[in-house]
C-alpha cells in the first residue's frame, strides 16, 4: 500500500482521532532502522524530486498554457507543526513556483464577505504549488468551537466547502489536505520550549492556554470536518505529527506522490532545435 492509502480518510468514513497514535509512524517498516537521521536523509531525496516535479508543473503552464496547479492545505492544533512543515517541505522547492498563504483571524473586510471569499482570492495561479497554513476549515473549527456562528451555519459550510473544492478541482487544481495530528502532551512540551527560549517568545501566545482547555471540542470539530469533507477529488490525510521527522517525510511523500500522479512532462520545443544550434555556430 502507498502512504496515501495508509493515511487517507476514505470518503464517507467516520474519523476517530483517538484511535490514531500521534507518535506513530504508519507506512514505515518496523524492522528497518528509521529515525530522525533517516528522515532527514529521505527529505533531501524527496526535495530533489519535488523540485523536479515543480519545474515541470511550472513549465507546462508557462509554455503550454496548462491550467494545472497544486494546493496543499495544512491544518493542525496550535503547535501542531504547520510552520515547520512549510519550512522543511516547501523550502525544498523554487520560491518562484510557490505560493504560501497563512490565514489568521478574518479582517472586517473579509467578514463582510462569504467565508470562502478570501480563500478564492488566495488560490495559486496556474503552474504554481500553493500552500495554505490554516484555511477555510477554520470556519468549521474555530467558528464552531467558539460559537462564532449558529450551529446551522457551520454545518451548512461542509457542503459549501465540498462544492467549492470540487469546482476548483474541475478547473485544474489538485488538492491535498493534511491534518497534522499531535497529542496534548506534545503540545504542552512545545509550548514549554517556547517559554524556555527568549528567541521564541514571539511565537508564544497566552491565548493558546485558553485553547488547550477546549482540546476535546476541537478534536470533535476536526473529526466531523475530516469525515464530512474528505472526497475523491479533495481527500484528507491524517499525519501523526509528534515526531517531526516523520511529519516532514510523510507530508513530502504525500505531495510527491500526488504531483507525480499528474504525469507531467516537459513541453516540447516550439522551435526547430537543429536550426537554433546552427545559428549558434
Amino acid at each position: 500500500m502507498s502512504l496515501r492509502d495508509v493515511l487517507r480518510v476514505d470518503p464517507g468514513a467516520r474519523v476517530d482521532l483517538a484511535s490514531i497514535d500521534p507518535d506513530g509512524t504508519p507506512g514505515l517498516p518496523r524492522r528497518n532502522k528509521v529515525d530522525k537521521q533517516w528522515g532527514r536523509a529521505q527529505l533531501d531525496v524527496l526535495g530533489l524530486e519535488l523540485a523536479s516535479l515543480q519545474e515541470r508543473l511550472f513549465a507546462t503552464a508557462k509554455v503550454a498554457g496548462s491550467q494545472r496547479r497544486v494546493l496543499l492545505v495544512l491544518q493542525a492544533m496550535d503547535c501542531g507543526g504547520k510552520d515547520g512543515t512549510v519550512r522543511k517541505v516547501a523550502g525544498t522547492m523554487n520560491p518562484q513556483g510557490l505560493t504560501v498563504v497563512g490565514f489568521g483571524k478574518p479582517t472586517e473586510d473579509e467578514l463582510a464577505h462569504d467565508f470562502l471569499w478570501r480563500i478564492a482570492k488566495a488560490l495559486p495561479p496556474a503552474g504554481q504549488i500553493g500552500v495554505f497554513n490554516r484555511s477555510h476549515y477554520e470556519d468549521v473549527l474555530v467558528a464552531r468551537v467558539h460559537k462564532l456562528v449558529p450551529r446551522r451555519t457551520w454545518q451548512a459550510r461542509y457542503s459549501k466547502i465540498n462544492q467549492f473544492e470540487a469546482a476548483q478541482a474541475a478547473a485544474g487544481t489538485t488538492i491535498l489536505k493534511v491534518m497534522l495530528h499531535i497529542s496534548p502532551e506534545e503540545q504542552r512540551e512545545r509550548l514549554l520550549e517556547r517559554l524556555a527560549d527568549p528567541t521564541r517568545y514571539w511565537k508564544y501566545n497566552p491565548a493558546d492556554i485558553n485553547e488547550r482547555a477546549l482540546w476535546d471540542d476541537y478534536q470533535a470539530a476536526y473529526a466531523d470536518a475530516l469525515s464530512a469533507c474528505s472526497t475523491a477529488v479533495a481527500p484528507w490525510y491524517v499525519v501523526p505529527a509528534n515526531r517531526k521527522w516523520y511529519r516532514d517525510w510523510a507530508v513530502a511523500t504525500l505531495l510527491r506522490d500526488t504531483i507525480a500522479d499528474l504525469d507531467l512532462q516537459y513541453p516540447p520545443a516550439d522551435f526547430d532545435v537543429a536550426t537554433e544550434r546552427a545559428r549558434l555556430g
